[in-house]
């Protein structure tokens, strides 16, 4: 019989990457609990410098080696940016489908553990029907502060003191892979971004639009030539100009970057809603705000399509073949609003 407090402690993070810091969280969980349940966030996400690596990968972190352990089981999660609740159901999920063989039970005990540090923990009072064991994160740096020294390629051996040996050989195998190098270009150019706005008298807010447009269950996506997202893709859009308003911009962007042959009216008559989408972090640019519009375009045969401007390609994707992965930022989550999509 158990002498430990709980049936089940789940542990909820990013890993990006996985450092002592969580290890030594997940090391207190098996201690408290017989079980833990170790949930991966931001699945199915493109590769970003804010997260570089895969839930694959990240899962493989957490397994290997010395926490390589029975007790502990791994599930994935997307991001909801605009539905909290989303998210919430689809942890509790993730947790009741880890935990089916223990359904038996009369009774079985939950903890929550993590640490109530800033904003970006208010998830922990997200499930009052878990237990939450506050665990302060012992650690030097902080996981933003990891991925800066590994793109910038500076005090390796400092950052090789943070994780645990076999997450940095994974690391440093990384480091010779082409992904790794589209990464530290993205990396550069947002720094630089930035930088470049350093001696604003206030911290910008950049203004954009977008067009979902779909016609008989396809939607048109341009792809990405150039840093931040090269090779995703991404709704037609782009930065409002100061002299036109929110739908002018939008039919201009759309135009510029399909070449889309549609007249204007056309395509101002067949705007069916529009949105503001402002998630805070949805850029890594900067603070970003972007109002989209959804354009549903009588049913028939596609119109032709040309990637301009900025974009590599255009093309009509059949909508159910839009994967988030391949996603420039929140646009999934965007197109997800407009069609309802899971």
């Amino acid at each position: 019989m158990s002498t430990k407090k709980y049936d089940y402690a789940i542990f909820i993070g990013r890993f990006q990457p996985l450092h002592n810091g969580h290890r030594k969280v997940i090391q207190t969980a098996l201690a408290i609990a017989d079980k833990v349940i170790v949930v991966i966030g931001s699945a199915d996400q493109p590769r970003t410098p804010k997260n570089p690596w895969t839930a694959s990968e990240r899962s493989a972190m957490i397994i290997a080696e010395e926490l390589d352990h029975p007790n502990i089981r791994i599930v994935r999660v997307r991001d909801q940016k605009y539905n909290d609740q989303k998210w919430t159901a689809s942890i509790q999920a993730a947790v009741a489908q880890a935990t089916f063989t223990d359904s038996w039970r009369d009774k079985t005990t939950f903890c929550l553990i993590g640490h109530n540090k800033d904003e970006s923990s208010y998830y922990l009072k997200m499930f009052p029907q878990w237990e939450l064991v506050d665990h302060e994160m012992d650690e030097l740096v902080s996981s933003t502060d990891l991925r800066a020294l590994y793109f910038e390629g500076k005090n390796l051996k400092f950052l090789k003191a943070l994780v645990p040996a076999h997450v940095y050989k994974t690391l440093e195998s990384f480091r010779n892979t082409e992904e790794f190098n589209v990464l530290v270009r993205e990396y550069v150019t947002i720094e630089d971004y930035k930088k470049s706005w350093e001696v604003a008298p206030y911290a910008p807010t950049f203004v954009t639009t977008d067009a979902v447009v779909v016609q008989s269950g396809h939607i048109l996506l341009v792809l990405r030539g150039a840093t931040p997202g090269e090779g995703q893709w991404a709704l037609p859009g782009g930065f409002l100009n100061q002299a036109e308003t929110m739908e002018d911009g939008m039919i201009r962007e759309l135009r510029e970057e399909t070449k889309l042959k549609v007249p204007a009216p056309v395509l101002k008559g067949s705007i069916k809603a529009s949105k503001v989408f402002d998630y805070p972090s949805r850029s890594l640019r900067g603070r970003t705000i972007t109002n989209a519009f959804l354009i549903e375009l009588p049913s028939g045969e596609l119109p032709k399509v040309k990637g301009g401007d900025d974009a590599k390609r255009a093309k009509w994707f059949p909508i159910a073949e839009v994967k988030p992965e391949e996603m420039f930022e929140d646009h999934f989550d965007i197109i997800s609003y407009f069609l309802g999509r899971v």
